[in-house]
């Protein structure tokens, strides 16, 4: 409960705070090199990256320049931002918000784990639920950088799950997610991971 109050102190306090705004146009040619990993569409045709296609602008404006300072560490995505100015960042994100995310589905046998997890978390554990901060399709809080994660891709989102977990990633606000991953097990991240892929 304390994490699910937090989490709307959060989303009230910067409903009035300004977004990212960029020009998407201008960001889809900043974006070339990101075809590469996250595809020309932003829908990641390699599972172990991200699909960036609908993804909230603040979100990613956000978890560029963590990649930059240092507080998300990723080899690879820290060099690819080191020459990103903030407009730069803005307008790439503002391009990959305005593209539509693939759909997927999930398997039966995920949801039986998943979906009690995601709707109503586990007051035995002190954990949240999902929805509380993504929202019960997964599209996330924009203001809030809470991210959409309906549709992700299933690889990326065990990894991530996995790296708050074990405390690896810790950029987020509050310590929220290290907060409810610390106590999830394998097979719920697994069910979890494929569960989102079907949420939209």
């Amino acid at each position: 409960m304390k994490k699910v109050a937090i989490a709307l102190t959060l989303l009230v306090s910067l409903v009035g705070a300004a977004n990212a705004t960029g020009n998407a146009e201008a960001g889809k040619a900043k974006a070339a090199t990101c075809a590469a990993c996250h595809g020309a569409d932003g829908n990641a045709p390699v599972a172990m990256y991200p699909k960036l296609a609908g993804q909230h602008a603040d979100y990613l404006v956000k978890q560029l320049k963590d990649f930059k300072s240092g507080a998300r560490k990723d080899p690879i995505m820290m060099g690819m931002v080191m020459g990103l100015s903030d407009e730069d960042m803005a307008d790439i994100a503002a391009h990959y918000q305005s593209l539509p995310v693939t759909e997927g589905s999930t398997p039966e046998d995920a949801v039986a784990i998943a979906k009690p997890l995601y709707q109503g978390g586990d007051s035995k554990r002190n954990m949240a639920s999902c929805m509380s901060c993504h929202g019960p399709r997964g599209n996330g809080a924009g203001l809030a950088k809470f991210p959409k994660i309906s549709s992700q891709n299933e690889a990326y989102v065990v990894a991530q799950l996995k790296k708050f977990r074990s405390g690896e990633r810790a950029n987020d606000p509050q310590k929220m997610m290290v907060d409810t991953a610390k106590s999830l097990t394998d097979a719920e991240i697994d069910a979890l991971a494929k569960y989102l892929v079907g949420l939209h």
